[in-house]
Order: C-alpha cells, then structure tokens, then sequence
C-alpha cells in the first residue's frame, strides 16, 4: 500500500507540474502573441479607445460694412454626437432621437449600430433641440461647441455676402472668393479617456490653430438697404423677372450697393433655388440699348469729328441701313447731336457711329472695358461679348452704335459711365475696404486703382452736358430730374433676344438708367436694370424714376444738401442761396434788395448743419419763416430735412449742442 501510495502522489506531482508548465507555456504564449506579435495592432486599438481625435473648428472672421457694422459673424452653438458603445436602450434613443432632430430612424440606425466610437447626429442645432435631447437623459450623447454663421441682417446684401456651408467653408459670395482669409486655422486636439469614457487631459496637436481674420467692406448699409428696399418694390410693382441695381463712387471705384431680385436669406440658404444666390450684377450679360450711347458720344467727341450744334437728319423714325431697318421710338428731322442724346435717337446714333468708324468705335468699347473683367473682389465674374472688330458685319457699327449685338455686365456699364463722372479715367472696382487678421492688426488695405484713363477732363465734361439733357424736361429721362441738384444719365431700352427664335423679342425687354449725382461735382453712380418689366417697358418709365428715388435718398442720408433755388417775385433773376456740394450751408451772400418772402410758395428747406444760432436766425429772417431753437451751439438736426419742399408761412425746429473740442 505504502508504494501505490507512492506512485500515486508522485504521479499527482507530475501531473501538477505538467499542468502548471502548461498553464506558464500557455501564458507565455500569449504574452509573446500580445506583446510582440501584436504589439502595434493592439497599441492603435487601445489608443483609439482611451483617446479621441476632436478637430476644432476656428471662429470664422467677421465682415463689416464702412462704418463698422457687422454683416457677418459667427456663433457659438452646440452641435450633437453619439457614443454607440455607451448607449444601454438604443431603441429608446432611436426613437426619442428622430423625433426631437426630425430625421428618418433607419438611417440614424443605420450610423449607430456600427463599430465607431464616435457619430454625429446634428451639426450646429437650434437650441430648443439641445434642451429637448437633455432631458432625454441618455447616456452617450453629448454636445461640442461649433461656430455657426450668421447674418443679423437677413437679405440685406445676400448676393454680396454669399454663405458658408457646416463646415464653415466659403461657398458663395465674398465668403467664398475670400475663404482662406476667413476660415482661419482647424485646430486639431486630442482627448484622454478613462475606462468609462471620461475626458482626463487634452493634448494639443502639432498645427497651429487660429481663428479667421476679418474683413472691412466699402459698402454701406444704409446705402444698401435704401437700394433693396426700392428695387423690390418696384420688381413686385412691375412683376418684372429680375432686377439688379449698383451705387459706385465713380472717383474711387468703391462699391457702396449691389442689390438684385429676386433675394434670398443666407442664414436659410438651403431653403432657396440656386438660381437665386445668382449675383446678376457681375454674373449676368445682357444688351445695353441706349445706356450704351454715352460711349459712343465719347468716342466721336473725343476723336473730334462732332460738335454739340452739328445737325444729323434722322429720317422722320426708321432708317434703312444695310438691308435692316431702324427705328426710333418718336418721328424725328433733323436734330443736333445735342438733341441725338437728349431724345435718345437711334438713327442719329447710328450716323455719328459711321462717322467715327467701325475701327475707332471697337479701340473706345474695349479701352472702356467692355468685353474684360473689371477684377473685382467676387466670384463668378463674367466678361461679356464684343466680337472682334475683323468680325463685324457691315451692320454691325450701326446696332452697336445703341447698344445692340454687344453685351455687357451691370458691373461693367456703371464702370465705364463713371469713367465719364470722375474726368475719364476707368477705375477698377472694389469691395473690400481693409483686411484685420485675428490679433487686430491691418495686413491689408485696398486703395483706388486707374486702370487707364480713356478720354480726357475735356471731353468726359462735355459728356456730362450732353448726359444733362436728358435728364432735363423733354429728354427721355427726365422722370430721373432730382429738384435743387443736378443730374446727368442716359435711358436704356433694348430688346432681348428669344432663345427660341434666335430673334428680338417683341414683349420682352430690359428697361435700365445709368446716371450720377450731383452732375458737376459727382458722389455716386448709379445703375438700375429692371428685366422683363410688365406694361411699358421704356427706360424712362421703368427705371429713371427708381433712381431718383434712391439718388434722392442716398443725397439724403450722405448729408448732401441742395443748391437751394430762391426765385425773385415777379422776376427771372435766380439766387443760388446753396453752397458747395457735399458742404453746410453755413456762407450765404444775400442781395439787399432781394425779395425774400416766401410765404404761399414752394421751395426746397435749406441744409442748416453746423449753422451758429445767430446765422440760423438771419436766414429764417430773410426767408421770412419762424424757426424753434432747441438748444445751444451749432446746428445738428432740423425738421424738416435738407431739400425738402415745404410751403413757406409754417413754424420749422432746429437743433443745436455745442461744438465737441
């Protein structure tokens, strides 16, 4: 018994042993397996596990207009993840989820049952959605901040703008044209975890990260919301297809306004047509008609082979010229190339245009810069088509002489007829005022740049008469006549082309005015193009007197004042009572024996800014009105406006504080 025994524990022994050496050989194994063979899968494996890449997106820079307001900024809002993993009740998530982001289950299941460790759910939600899924309570949602876009103002300058999509990327407008500028840096961070997924350290990333820089526009708001509202208006009173208008200051080239029709709101860019974020003023073409003449004027005044008196016979309305015929809207005989602009003659046009030359004509359109981009700061930019001289057939001088068979941007027309405004040099247009990165510092300013001038101070004033004219009564844009200010433009009526016929329509048209204000000394330019207006078409009907509605304004609130017309009783002497443009009206000369009393008749109120009480005081005892004081100093505030009319015999308020040292 004693040797069985023996046996027995020694084979017990072995036994153990050979289970132990085993169990270590096993371990050994494994470890080997884990340790070396694999070390790297494993490594990546548990990284991603107690670590989480997060790129940060940086604050998109602001965009403001001269004057310091904001057009566009960025908010912080919470956009919403998922962590698959820690969720317990997925069909409850499911289900609560889809509701409160109003989303299709399946496809949101779809991104949950996966082997990711992190998931979006909502980019840049509203936040009556967050607090709705916080109260879901469930475990493994969570929120991170994200900039999100946002424009305070709506519609206003849309086209301009443009938007930027989820991922803060420019995608129309200047927020894509300049993109890289705004978005700035992405940040890229990594986050520790603990075995249950709780955040211990941040690791920052090897790139730099900073926010985008900001961007000073030259346009101005009030000016652009004057323009908006207006164009609208007038859209929906003509249910015209489209409109577009711009306000340039001819001397420098900076754009104050583009408005187009129909608009749309950047903030719900998504919920529009495409069609819509097209900023007509750079991206659409069209044929010029009439608002084109002033190149041609310019060019045969420039090249010296008419004179303001010099007569053209026009054919009592309809010309044949090289087997077509033209026509002009009223039967006119002979008439001076002062009354060829001031009535808008196409024959007459077209006999200055063969004087001048098909060659001569085509070096004066391109030099205008037609049939090349201006170069401005926006996308999408189109050039327009003027065909090589070579081509021109033998009618061609003559319809390009009022503005047919060419076609021209917006951007383009009101370019090169503010060429004429500022003494005839071309300047290129600009938006982008100055450039501040995102510590403060200005890394760029934008100045006005000539591209070439292209007639000289003597011509571009003689051009500005004959434009006058037609603003004067008789002429074809007289409905653009602004009382105490004068004003210089040209009508456009010209037919489209019907992309089914390959003809001139017969009912479809573009009815434009192009002009600026004050004529002797301009301030701005403006263009108005209406597309497809209902009922009467005629320039002068549509779109004349849109721009004396936004002219009169704008002189308004630039502080602009009239020169005030004070008629003598029972006389034809006239005082001019204004001072220089753009200027108070704090130097009056009076005549002595002058008639000052203007009770019972209407004039324009005169502009009191900066006026002493004692000054204020002496005009309203010329002009025989009572005048309220408020105040002490100089004058700062009135009713009613500068140049408004008013019937004299009433009581007017001024305001006064004192100078500011």
């Amino acid at each position: 018994m004693g040797i069985k025994r023996i046996k027995w524990l020694r084979f017990r022994i072995i036994l153990i042993c050979i289970v132990f050496f085993s169990s270590f050989l096993a371990i050994f194994v494994k470890g080997y397996q884990l340790q070396v063979l694999k070390r790297d899968e494993l490594y990546k494996r548990a990284y991603m596990q107690q670590r989480r890449n997060i790129t940060q997106q940086p604050r998109r820079g602001n965009i403001y207009d001269r004057r310091g307001e904001i057009l566009a900024t960025s908010v912080d809002v919470k956009s919403i993840y998922a962590q698959p993993n820690r969720i317990n009740n997925l069909n409850y998530a499911l289900v609560n989820l889809a509701r409160v982001l109003d989303t299709d289950p399946h496809k949101l299941e779809k991104s949950m049952v996966s082997n990711k460790s992190f998931v979006w759910l909502k980019r840049k939600v509203f936040p009556d959605q967050v607090e709705k899924i916080r109260k879901l309570e469930i475990k493994g949602i969570e929120f991170v901040l994200e900039p999100r876009r946002f424009y305070p103002n709506r519609e206003l300058a849309g086209h301009l703008l443009g938007f930027s999509g989820l991922d803060s990327r420019g995608l129309e407008g200047i927020e894509l044209f300049y993109d890289d500028y705004l978005k700035g840096k992405i940040g890229r961070f990594v986050v520790g975890r603990d075995g249950v997924g709780r955040n211990l350290f941040t690791e920052k990333g090897k790139d730099s990260f900073f926010d985008g820089g900001d961007l000073v526009l030259t346009l101005d708001k009030g000016i652009q919301y004057i323009v908006e509202k207006r164009l609208k208006k007038l859209v929906q009173k003509t249910r015209a297809k489209g409109g577009t208008v711009i306000v340039m200051e001819p001397q420098t080239g900076a754009i104050l306004a583009i408005a187009n029709q129909p608009d749309f709101n950047p903030n719900t860019f998504w919920s529009y047509r495409p069609s819509n974020f097209r900023n007509r003023a750079v991206t659409d073409t069209f044929e010029p008609g009439s608002t084109f003449k002033p190149i041609l004027f310019a060019a045969a005044m420039e090249e010296g082979i008419v004179k303001e008196n010099d007569l053209f016979f026009c054919e009592n309305g309809q010309y044949e010229y090289h087997n077509k015929v033209i026509h002009d809207v009223k039967k006119y005989g002979w008439l001076s190339f002062k009354d060829v602009a001031k009535f808008s003659s196409n024959i007459g046009a077209t006999k200055i245009g063969e004087k001048l030359g098909k060659d001569s004509y085509y070096i004066y359109i391109k030099n205008f810069g037609f049939g090349n981009k201006t170069g401005i700061d926006l996308p999408g930019e189109r050039s327009g088509q003027v065909r090589s001289v070579r081509s021109w057939s033998n009618v061609a001088l003559g319809t390009a002489s009022f503005g047919q068979g060419i076609t021209v941007t917006a951007l383009q027309l009101v370019c090169a007829v503010s060429a004429v405004a500022n003494g005839g040099n071309l300047m290129k247009p600009y938006l982008v005022k100055e450039m501040v990165d995102h510590k403060g510092q200005i890394t760029g300013r934008m100045y006005p740049e000539v591209v070439r001038r292209v007639i000289s101070e003597k011509t571009a004033s003689r051009v500005v008469s004959l434009m006058e004219e037609v603003v004067k009564k008789g002429g074809t844009g007289s409905k653009a006549a602004i009382s105490g200010y004068r004003v210089a433009g040209k009508t456009g009526t010209a037919q489209k082309v019907d992309t089914a016929t390959r003809k001139y329509s017969k009912d479809k048209y573009v009815s434009s005015f192009v002009g600026f204000v004050p004529a002797d000394e301009p301030r701005f330019s403006i263009l108005v193009v209406i597309d497809e207006p209902k009922g009467v078409p005629y320039g002068g009907t549509v779109a004349a007197p849109l721009f004396k509605e936004i002219a009169s304004e704008i002189l308004y609130y630039l502080g602009i004042p009239p020169k005030v017309e004070i008629v003598k009783k029972e006389s034809d002497h006239k005082l001019y009572a204004g001072s220089k443009v753009g200027r108070p009206l704090t130097d009056f000369v009076f005549e002595e024996d002058q008639d000052w009393n203007l009770e019972g008749r209407e004039t324009l109120f005169p502009n009191f800014s900066g006026m002493t009480i004692r000054q204020v005081l002496k005009v309203a005892e010329r002009m025989k009105i009572v005048i309220e004081i408020v105040g002490s100093g100089r004058a700062v505030d009135q009713k009613p406006k500068p140049g408004t009319i008013f019937e004299a015999g009433r009581k007017f308020q001024v305001k006064f504080q004192p100078s500011s040292a």
